[in-house]
């Protein structure tokens, strides 16, 4: 009786070939699902941490303990270095607004106080001004009403003006028997012009005649009246001037423009020199002042 005859080599060969190879692929299949779960949970993590530099909750702590929590691992942390810059910024905005809002405050109750105290605003300032002309027409020009001054001083002053026709007019200003009565204390502006001018006569030598041939001086003053015993020279501008006989009438203007500070209840006027020869012509002679601050 012959032995049983046991597997040839070259099957056994083939069976661990087999065995090998399917080890081998189990083992590439387990190392597949270990490393892709592994990335799946790498990517999950750095996604949420990714999400949290800039969630609420830990932002606002974060902001708190802005100036504690720095150290050397932490500035070589991106999440970190983001939320510390924009902790930052939000701190110097909140800081500047807190600012605005106290200086606010501040002028609102310094303006409450001062109002309290009797402090009232200052009211805007009114207009003032005015422009007076000469109360007669070329063709009909009589002597101006002239006066003699009230108090001493130079020439004589003119008392005729025409304040509600043609270009004059009055605004916040009263005129009273020729002088503006300025009703605020400030600075202003004051102007004046005089028309001198004589027609001759060839049929009369009378001694005015000949007294304006010669060289005349022509003056006009502006004063002003306070509560001083007497009027306060503002200006002076004066003329020497004589006229040809061939020349059928003399003329010549006075101009004269200043600033100046005047007090309420201060009356300003203008006064001339030879007024028997002033002409209220309305283009020619006029006067006024408005106020400038």
């Amino acid at each position: 009786m012959l032995p049983a005859a046991g597997p040839s080599p070259g099957l056994t060969c083939g069976l661990v070939l087999v065995a090998a190879v399917l080890l081998q692929s189990v083992c590439v299949a387990v190392t597949f699902l270990y490393f892709t779960n592994e990335l799946k949970q790498l990517r999950d993590t750095y996604s949420k941490s990714g999400i949290a530099c800039l969630t609420g909750e830990e932002m606002g702590n974060f902001i708190q303990n802005l100036d504690l929590i720095e150290s050397e691992d932490r500035v070589a942390d991106p999440c970190w270095q983001v939320k510390w810059h924009l902790g930052k910024l939000i701190k110097k905005m909140m800081s500047r607004s807190y600012k605005e809002n106290v200086s606010a405050v501040n002028a609102e109750r310094a303006l409450t106080l001062s109002q309290s105290e009797g402090q009232q605003p200052r009211a805007p300032i009114n207009r003032i001004a005015a422009h007076l002309t000469g109360s007669s027409n070329r063709k009909n020009s009589p002597s101006p009403r002239i006066d003699s001054l009230p108090r001493r001083g130079n020439g004589h002053k003119i008392s005729n003006w025409e304040s509600r026709k043609g270009h004059s007019f009055l605004y916040n200003v009263e005129l009273r028997n020729g002088e503006l009565v300025i009703p605020q204390t400030g600075f202003y502006y004051i102007y004046s012009q005089t028309y001198f001018r004589f027609r001759e006569n060839e049929n009369e030598e009378s001694d005015l005649l000949v007294q304006i041939r010669n060289p005349k001086q022509l003056v006009q003053y502006v004063y002003k009246l306070t509560n001083y015993p007497e009027p306060i020279l503002l200006m002076k501008s004066a003329r020497t001037s004589c006229w040809s006989k061939k020349a059928e009438y003399g003329l010549y203007s006075i101009y004269q423009g200043g600033v100046f500070q005047l007090k309420r209840e201060d009356r300003v006027f203008v006064s001339v020199s030879n007024s028997d020869i002033v002409d209220m012509d309305k283009e020619a002679s006029f006067f006024g002042a408005f106020m400038i601050g």
